[in-house]
């Protein structure tokens, strides 16, 4: 089975990216959304995906953030079928430690957004910060350093897009949430963006095929 929000996700990623950068993305919804939505293991389900961006290699950018996507299904919708105890167990154990460098920070956000809509809460990015990462505690600095350039840079979510952009070309290469820095706030700052504004974010992106991309799968789980 497949989520309907991570199937409208799928949908609005490969619709932006074949906007804004592979015109040939937006063919390839069914392929992904036929992969998700398979009966396999969870692991086998990941080297299904792989196989769609090894085949189709212009799509590579968007590899990890669809790791995101289809680890939110399994939260979703595999695990229904599966025992109650199932995230506990040693099988559940060994694919985390498979699986411990796929993925991006993305799969925070979109947990956020799942208890926001579980809980009827209006996403904001200090709530994301404080309440769900817990950037606070003593015992969540690893979650601090991590979004350490979005926790000094809040006032961005006032700013212009251009100087979200700005400020986001000067974040050190190795900062781990460089990659969605951008999308991330400029989603925040406006989680219903029209299709100017969308024009707007797209003419400041630092990658507007992928930013896009990102902005789309986070409104797809609003």
């Amino acid at each position: 089975m497949i989520d309907i929000k991570v199937q409208s996700a799928i949908r609005s990623a490969l619709e932006a990216y074949s906007q804004y950068e592979y015109p040939g993305a937006n063919a390839l919804v069914l392929k992904f959304v036929d992969v998700f939505s398979l009966s396999d293991d969870f692991l086998k389900k990941v080297a299904a995906l792989d196989k769609i961006f090894d085949d189709n290699p212009a799509l590579e950018e968007l590899r990890e953030v669809f790791f995101d996507l289809l680890l939110i299904n399994f939260f979703s919708e595999d695990v229904k079928k599966l025992d109650d105890d199932y995230l506990d167990s040693k099988e559940w154990e060994r694919i985390e430690e498979q699986t411990l460098d796929r993925g991006t920070e993305l799969l925070n956000t979109l947990l956020y957004l799942n208890e926001c809509a579980d809980e009827d809460i209006e996403p904001g990015l200090d709530d994301y910060l404080k309440e769900f990462l817990l950037v606070d505690e003593d015992e969540f600095q690893d979650e601090h350093r991590i979004y350490e350039p979005v926790i000094v840079n809040q006032i961005l979510i006032e700013s212009p897009v251009a100087e979200i952009s700005r400020v986001s070309k000067m974040l050190a290469d190795d900062a781990e949430i460089k990659e969605i820095f951008y999308p991330l706030i400029c989603f925040f700052q406006n989680t219903k963006p029209s299709a100017n504004d969308k024009t707007e974010i797209a003419k400041n992106a630092i990658n507007a095929g992928f930013d896009l991309a990102v902005i789309g799968i986070l409104e797809s789980f609003i």
